[in-house]
């Protein structure tokens, strides 16, 4: 059986326009994963933007600012109850995806008050620079790339230390996903950073996320378990429903060789 994947979005997150909840429910039931999380992007950021042709989301920018919608919480809760009806022997789980929640202690905590998500999930996409809120794929060109990912680490030890709760961390590797085209990127030029972060995660109790999306990277989870972690999920990160629990065999086998199991239940975290 392939683990539940606890990482997923529908048509409810603001950034993609192929998501579709009862689409990923049928995949999930006809890969016979145990349970499915939609954890729904939740941003309360206003990104300044460079004006870029063609770049991410430029459809949605309004004078070279990005501010991403509200999560339609009784339209997605209506969807959930839906599924759930339709999808009897799918474990279906709420969730919410919280973008950079340190910096909105306020707003993240409201949001969780509001409705009963059961799974959680912090995540950084940005960096505060000069006051303003930068995507990390628009520093790459004014920093440099060793700059701007040791930026992103020491940010991501802040969200961890001081962010509202959230049940794992995911995505260390996002900024790895936007490098400009031709950059030579080596994880041990960075292991010193990366195990900072992994250690403040351990000190939590929080798990980390093995995130399908770009691969799976090795070191982390070998490293994970060298600071004290003692918990892993796994999740795609799929924003359309042919790419649920993509690559997870291969993540599951990765994860089973540095010594951690499946816990009681099968959508539980994996433990050592």
């Amino acid at each position: 059986m392939l683990p539940a994947d606890l990482h997923t979005h529908t048509e409810f997150s603001w950034d993609t326009a192929t998501g579709d909840m009862e689409g990923s429910c049928a995949r999930a039931v006809e890969l016979g994963l145990p349970a499915i999380a939609f954890t729904e992007h939740t941003d309360f950021v206003v990104w300044d933007v460079d004006a870029v042709p063609g770049r991410r989301f430029s459809h949605m920018a309004d004078d070279r600012n990005l501010a991403p919608p509200p999560l339609d919480v009784p339209g997605y809760l209506a969807a959930i109850d839906r599924c759930r009806s339709k999808f009897p022997t799918l474990k279906i789980i709420t969730g919410v995806e919280l973008g950079e929640p340190h910096w909105f202690p306020a707003q993240a905590s409201s949001l969780l008050a509001s409705a009963p998500f059961e799974r959680v999930i912090g995540s950084l996409h940005s960096l505060r620079v000069d006051g303003r809120f930068r995507l990390v794929e628009d520093e790459y060109p004014l920093r440099g790339v060793a700059d701007v990912l040791r930026d992103y680490f020491t940010e991501a030890i802040l969200m961890i230390e001081t962010g509202p709760p959230f049940s794992a961390l995911t995505h260390l590797d996002y900024p790895v996903r936007y490098l400009p085209a031709g950059t030579t990127f080596t994880i041990a030029d960075f292991e010193e950073e990366i195990r900072a972060v992994l250690r403040a995660l351990a000190g939590t109790g929080r798990a980390l996320e093995v995130n399908t999306r770009r691969g799976p990277e090795p070191e982390f989870v070998a490293w994970w378990r060298d600071c004290g972690g003692r918990a892993v999920c796994f999740g795609s990160d799929a924003h359309r429903p042919d790419l649920v629990a993509t690559g997870f065999a291969e993540a599951a086998a990765m994860v089973e060789a540095a010594g951690f199991r499946p816990g009681r239940h099968p959508y539980d975290h994996w433990l050592l």
